[in-house]
């Protein structure tokens, strides 16, 4: 029997299904090149807009490969060339953990610090330039890190005392600081502790606050036009504040598409919405916007979701990926290009899988 390998969909544009083509766009599973299921720890997809899109891989030996559009050196191979096929990103041999922005890049080291390479107009590789690198270089001041989350323009780590810390582009507060001030460098978010898991989207964060399930809460900053922050109004927030939701049995997981939000609620593993729903990204079989989160009908032991631009794919109880949301591109994978408001199978041949990733702002889909 073939060794499983790393599948992906949609937008094709820039080679970021790394499938070897430029093929315009793929409606169903595509094979990611070189990389077989064993040997990828951890996936990574970025970009914004329909043309744009990059993925990354983590290897059980710690390298990261990449491949897609690269104009910002977000690939992290010393050039500015896409690519359609996975190559190593170069000078980076001990990363437990990868994420990835509109055009930057992230990778959590070994000894707890971060590097970071792409796109740096507003500051979100925070090494203190607004310089664009190709190569990774390290964000300063951070140590004792255990995970990281990238947006569109701007980065997140959590530490290990549960304070979160911010850096890259702050129009809309994303930064949490309580302004609306870029910074290059990493500050604390304010207000902020006993952090367990943070989420980016394009303009707005989220984060569990306590150990995942009991008890656990959701705190959310940053832009609010449509809801994504779930606190009942369409305000920016510059600061932390509390989703106005009652999470039955507490919350598992959290994730951040472009301007939609998503949790896993601990009693059922059922899953909820809340933000932007133009294309019916949020599931809930309209393309209502929301306030304040909604469930995601006839999905239940949710083990995994991810959001893009404008769609969200889950793994389900049943071993079962189910995307849906926008489709214009293929990001569903169900053989169409028509949007849906409810969930829809992805591909059976995906069953079985563990990882799912999409872009904040990009349109296509990564499982492993």
């Amino acid at each position: 029997m073939a060794e499983k390998r790393l599948k992906s969909w949609g937008n094709n544009r820039s080679g970021q299904l790394g499938d070897g083509t430029w093929a315009d766009l793929r409606t169903t599973a595509t094979t990611v090149l070189g990389l077989t299921s064993s040997e990828v720890v951890k996936i990574a997809a970025g970009g914004f807009g329909p043309a744009a899109g990059h993925g990354l891989a983590l290897l059980t030996d710690r390298t990261v490969q990449s491949w897609g559009v690269n104009g910002a050196g977000q690939l992290g191979d010393g050039t500015v060339f896409s690519h359609n096929a996975p190559g190593q990103v170069v000078n980076l041999t001990d990363a437990v953990e990868i994420a990835a922005g509109g055009a930057h890049s992230l990778a959590l080291l070994g000894d707890g610090t971060v590097m970071a390479w792409g796109q740096n107009k507003h500051g979100q590789l925070g090494n203190g330039t607004g310089a664009d690198t190709s190569m990774p270089t390290r964000v300063e001041g951070l140590t004792r890190i255990v995970a990281i989350a990238a947006g569109l323009h701007h980065s997140l780590a959590l530490r290990e005392d549960g304070t979160v810390w911010a850096w890259g582009y702050n129009f809309n507060g994303q930064l949490g600081d309580g302004t609306c001030s870029n910074r290059a460098v990493p500050a604390p978010v304010t207000g902020l502790s006993a952090v367990s898991r943070i989420a980016a989207g394009a303009g707005h964060n989220l984060a569990l606050v306590g150990a995942p399930g009991p008890g656990a809460t959701v705190r959310a900053w940053g832009y609010n036009a449509t809801g994504q922050l779930g606190d009942n109004t369409t305000i920016n927030r510059f600061t932390p504040v509390t989703t106005q939701a009652t999470w039955s049995g507490g919350v598992t997981q959290i994730a951040a598409g472009c301007n939609h939000s998503m949790a896993v609620v601990d009693s059922d593993h059922r899953l909820k919405a809340w933000g932007q729903n133009t294309a019916g990204q949020l599931g809930d079989g309209t393309t209502v916007f929301r306030v304040l989160p909604v469930t995601v009908p006839g999905l239940t032991g949710v083990r995994l979701v991810a959001g893009g631009r404008e769609h969200t794919v889950a793994l389900s109880g049943t071993s079962t990926v189910h995307s849906w949301g926008s489709n214009g591109s293929g990001q569903l994978g169900d053989g169409t290009t028509t949007d849906s408001s409810t969930p829809v199978p992805t591909l059976t041949a995906l069953t079985g899988i563990d990882k799912l990733a999409a872009p904040v702002g990009g349109d296509f889909s990564l499982a492993n």
